[in-house]
């Protein structure tokens, strides 16, 4: 990697053709803020970021593409502020489907559209059972911008649109581009190979379609140290373990992502539109490390004399856990214009995530010497359907500035979750598990035949939309919408916004609202058992979640005190903001947005409740799997209220020096996220407390700044991430509060001839590291498995591009 770059660098260096320019970072990030016209947010056309009633950030594709992260969710946190991402190695299927957050809410609180249409969630339940939407699915070389609406927005898109709503806009360029990128962390690990291709060609008369495929394959990071207890079973038996014995880190992965974009003129006043996305993809990662000295799986039993552990793995084993995951969509539609100012968009979608979850280099110690050693360990699935008829209508009314845009329309929506079950084997409980041997796949118990399942919603929803130019300098605007869900009743949602222009140059604009995010189908009705390990005695601790309108919530409510498990409501949100904009003529924009979310009846995992020996027979006898084992049980319940408050400033100033072009950029986000409310149960200690209201920082900033010159440009990047705190979940707890960080990316990009461009950089130049963690420490653990930044240290890249 260091021979290519140094290769590429010299290759920019002698290179001398004149080249047709094209659309620089330089030219894209002023657009992007002054004159795109955006469609997220609105349903009046001819909206710029900055006369819009609610803040828009508008992130180009070329921004997008000078990020070296593969997947589009990186890429939106190191440009936005407000938007965040973890890696979370060990956490199970959330290393592959990772949260995001916007405004520090719950991943499941931002509503994901693709060309304007709501995307599907996907399969996983993460932590506190969020179930968002998998944005590593779409190709990030098929996006042409994203815009995000950092403002609630129930009343206008229904369910999710809690913390505001991100908007994947599709390329529609004709023409034939394509990429090749590798890059590499300084520690010489996590070689990434990115390859990718768009096509587009004119479909008709004033049509277009497009077509992009993307290729990915990533090693594995580590950045582990030997656990003190692999190096004591070492020195004590002299059996050679693997240093380190498990690997702290990003997973190694391979992905296939496909996008298809087109639109295309039927008659005079009809058109017809159609997107799809297809995304396959594999990963696998380290488990935590099973000593032989003290894991269970290690003992034995009279019943099968030939079950010995220790003949398999004599130097304990790292359960390998993976996914081979699939995603698709298929949106298509028609509009059209009626003739008389009507305006019409009907369209149906069917989307769909499944994730196939499997375990090797594990056992499965009930069984004994019959069992294998790897599994599959169950399927998981949501697929979403549905139908929207909406309409536009410019009402000319004498009074006002200009005509009243009047939006209103339908929606119907089916969601399905389903759960297959895994091999028998990784959910079995074997003949051993009377002598103390643990059931099921060790590491990841699978999904049994009597937790698989297909759980259903259905929701219905009508809508009115209104945007009003008062006078020449007010805008008002009100949306109402009513949603019918099957499985807990409905809801009614309102949004009121206005703008005033004070001078040509400066506006003030705010806007107030309720919001909702309905329970899904998997949080209502899913169960999952799973083993962690205890951070203290390094034991294997067997839990399960369950439904809380099922038989196991029913054991729990039997006990004379404690609280009562109830079915899930939605969450609900009233949110406010005020802010200004401001647009000088020299070319300096500002935008700064003071904003208040309070969300109440938030879902959280209410327990774990400690079960009794009599308890755990109940469960056995229910034919719970592994019921005999369970330690805990716990269950999703609306447990508490929050208030976030923040503020988001934005601004850009583009000019020339010299021969060239300079943009300079900066936005700015303060987030302060506080627990209002929570149910008697009394769902947040202090260190649920601690973890929520402190485990993200507050502080976020970016500035960067662009120079073009001819075929040459430069973009300079640094990174602000504020102080946060983590925690040790063990019996002693550890708070551990991490300081502030600064990574600086820097990038060249030379145009090598008329069609051939390359950039080389870093991410991260200076290699920066954060400050060590002490949680988990005695598990190999340098850095924090909770950090809300890539703690891999610097990455360096080569990109060569090509478009014709």
């Amino acid at each position: 990697m260091r021979i290519l770059l140094l290769a590429g660098a010299a290759a920019a260096a002698l290179t001398y053709p004149s080249f047709a320019q094209t659309q620089s970072e330089a030219d894209t990030s002023a657009a992007a803020r002054d004159d795109i016209i955006v469609v997220t947010g609105t349903r009046r056309e001819g909206r710029t970021a900055l006369d819009s009633l609610a803040p828009v950030d508008v992130i180009s594709g070329v921004a997008l593409d000078s990020v070296v992260s593969d997947e589009l969710m990186d890429s939106l946190a190191v440009l936005n502020p407000a938007f965040s991402i973890q890696r979370l190695p060990m956490a199970d299927g959330a290393i592959f489907i990772r949260p995001a957050r916007l405004r520090s809410l719950s991943p499941d609180q931002t509503l994901v559209l693709v060309n304007g249409k709501r995307r599907h969630r996907a399969a996983l339940l993460g932590s506190r059972g969020a179930q968002s939407t998998d944005m590593a699915a779409l190709p990030a070389f098929a996006v042409s911008r994203v815009e995000v609406l950092r403002d609630g927005a129930s009343a206008q898109y229904g369910s999710d649109a809690i913390a505001g709503v991100i908007n994947v806009i599709l390329d529609e360029t004709v023409g034939l581009r394509a990429f090749a990128q590798a890059s590499q962390y300084y520690e010489g690990d996590g070689e990434e190979y990115q390859i990718g291709a768009q096509l587009g060609f004119e479909l008709g008369d004033g049509g277009f379609a497009t077509a992009t495929l993307e290729h990915v394959t990533a090693e594995r990071t580590s950045r582990s140290r030997q656990r003190p207890d692999a190096i004591a079973f070492e020195q004590a038996t002299g059996i050679q373990v693997a240093d380190p014995v498990q690997n702290w880190g990003q997973p190694e992965r391979e992905v296939v992502r496909f996008a298809m974009n087109a639109a295309a003129p039927i008659t005079d006043f009809v058109e017809g539109y159609s997107h799809a996305t297809f995304t396959q993809g594999q990963g696998v990662s380290d488990f935590n490390w099973r000593n032989p000295a003290f894991t269970s799986a290690y003992g034995t039993s009279p019943l099968d004399p030939a079950y010995d552990l220790n003949a398999i793995f004599p130097a304990g084993f790292s359960p390998q856990f993976g996914s081979e995951d699939q995603d698709y969509e298929v949106v298509a539609g028609l509009r059209g214009d009626l003739g008389f100012g009507l305006s019409w968009d009907f369209s149906a979608s069917r989307g769909r995530n499944e994730v196939d979850y499997f375990i090797y280099n594990t056992i499965n110690a009930s069984l004994g010497s019959q069992s294998p050693t790897s599994f599959s360990a169950g399927v998981l699935a949501q697929q979403e359907t549905n139908f929207n008829l909406d309409f536009v209508y410019g009402w000319a009314v004498d009074a006002f500035a200009a005509p009243v845009n009047v939006a209103f329309g339908l929606e119907a929506r089916e969601e399905t979750y389903e759960i297959e079950a895994g091999d028998e084997a990784s959910y079995a409980v074997g003949p051993l598990a009377v002598d103390g041997l643990p059931s099921g796949s060790n590491g990841f118990p699978g999904y049994s035949d009597l937790q698989e399942g297909s759980f259903s919603q259905d929701s219905y929803a009508g809508y009115v939309d209104l945007e009003a130019p008062v006078t020449e300098r007010l805008t008002l605007a009100a949306a109402l919408r009513f949603e019918d869900f099957s499985e807990f009743g409905s809801t009614t949602d309102y949004k009121l916004s206005g703008r005033y222009e004070l001078t040509e140059a400066l506006a003030v604009r705010a806007t107030t609202s309720t919001g909702f995010r309905a329970p899904t189908p998997g949080q209502l009705q899913s169960e999952r058992t799973s083993q962690g390990l205890d951070s203290t005695t390094l034991n294997l601790v067997t839990s399960g979640r369950f439904s809380p309108v099922g038989p196991v919530a029913d054991i729990i409510n039997a006990r004379a005190n404690g609280p009562e498990i109830t079915a899930l409501d939605a969450e609900t949100s009233q949110n406010y903001s005020l802010g200004l904009t401001y647009q000088h003529a020299s070319g300096f924009t500002l935008t700064a947005d003071l904003y208040q979310i309070d969300v109440d009846d938030r879902f959280s995992t209410l327990g774990s409740f400690t079960l009794t020996d009599a308890e755990r027979t109940q469960l056995a006898a229910l034919g719970v799997p592994g019921g005999e084992s369970i330690t805990r049980v716990s269950f999703f319940q609306n447990q508490f209220d929050t208030r976030t408050r923040g503020l988001d400033l934005v601004a850009s100033y583009g000019f020339d020096l010299g021969e060239g072009a300079v943009t300079l950029t900066g936005a700015y986000n303060y987030n302060e996220t506080e627990v209002t409310g929570e149910a008697a149960s009394g769902v947040f200690n202090d260190v649920s407390r601690t973890v929520f209201e402190q485990g993200l920082p507050q502080h976020n900033a970016v500035l960067s700044a662009d120079y073009a010159l001819g075929r040459y440009s430069v973009n300079a990047r640094a990174r602000y991430y504020g102080e946060w705190t983590d925690t040790d979940d063990s019996a002693n707890v550890i708070y551990q509060d991490f300081g502030a960080e600064v990574f600086v990316d820097l990038g060249l990009r030379v145009e090598l001839t008329e069609n051939f461009a390359m950039r080389v950089g870093a991410e991260n130049i200076f290699d920066t590291y954060p400050d060590e963690s002490r949680r988990q420490a005695n598990r190999g653990l340098i850095y924090s498995r909770n950090a809300p930044y890539d703690t891999d240290g610097g990455k360096y890249y080569l990109r060569l591009e090509a478009n014709f």
